[in-house]
């Protein structure tokens, strides 16, 4: 935090700010790399479904991990193609993913990380107050593809991080083999959403599940829960619109 305040009291505005987030993103890389490491080894494989600017992406890379990452916003997908273009331990993916192949319109935010294809979440978030500025002024007709689709093309993952804005159901929903590991983000006022996607793991195998709070990096209790014990913490906090997270799964043994 001192050198932060050094560099924002003698740098110029527009070096100081590409060096303040050199340091965030060193930040993040350590923290989520901590985290991620619970899952992932050098050389494993893994899919960004939801990649938006490629934050995890990086963190998979700094691990040494081969990473399948999808992103259906153009211009997101064109940042990622900057970002990752020549790097044969990451393939980009243009699409969405969904229960069923085919295509489906984007509802997209000036707010890029919002961009979803569900409209439950815009309805459920900006009625909450969560998000109640938010806008969703454009539209973009996009490929959608399966996680089973993605698994027969390149191989089975370690790990799938998912985060597509309350359509994390629909992802799942395409998915009919269990995976070592999933991560989902958690809206609490989309609780049904949530909950639909620990019943659909549960049907796939024996899975245990875990809660990392907001951006904290870190898992909220040592000991991992059974299904009904997860589902009895989205029950507790549904409708609650300040509290945010991602709920991990792995398989048990």
């Amino acid at each position: 935090m001192k050198l932060q305040r050094v560099i924002d009291r003698l740098a110029p505005p527009a070096l100081a700010w590409r060096l303040g987030r050199a340091a965030r993103e060193r930040r993040e890389m350590a923290g989520f790399g901590h985290l991620y490491r619970v899952f992932l080894a050098t050389g494993d494989l893994c899919f960004d479904i939801g990649a938006n600017l490629g934050n995890r992406t990086r963190c998979f890379r700094h691990l040494g991990c081969r990473v399948v990452a999808l992103e259906p916003q153009a211009k997101c997908f064109a940042k990622l193609a900057k970002a990752f273009s020549g790097n044969p331990n990451v393939r980009l993916v243009h699409a969405a993913v969904g229960r069923q192949p085919g295509r489906a319109t984007l509802h997209v935010s000036a707010d890029h990380v919002l961009s979803t294809l569900s409209q439950e979440f815009i309805d459920g978030t900006t009625g909450s107050g969560r998000f109640a500025a938010a806008r969703w002024d454009g539209a973009e007709e996009v490929e959608v593809t399966t996680l089973d689709r993605l698994i027969a093309e390149h191989g089975m993952p370690r790990f799938v991080k998912i985060d597509v804005e309350g359509y994390e159901a629909e992802v799942l929903g395409g998915l009919t083999s269990a995976v070592p590991a999933v991560s989902i983000e958690w809206t609490p006022e989309l609780a049904e959403n949530a909950r639909a996607c620990l019943r659909h793991l549960a049907e796939l195998g024996e899975y245990e599940f875990n809660l990392s709070w907001g951006e904290s990096m870190r898992f909220s209790r040592p000991q991992w829960r059974a299904l009904e014990s997860m589902l009895v913490v989205i029950d507790e906090f549904e409708g609650d619109t300040q509290l945010f997270g991602d709920i991990y799964a792995r398989l048990k043994g």
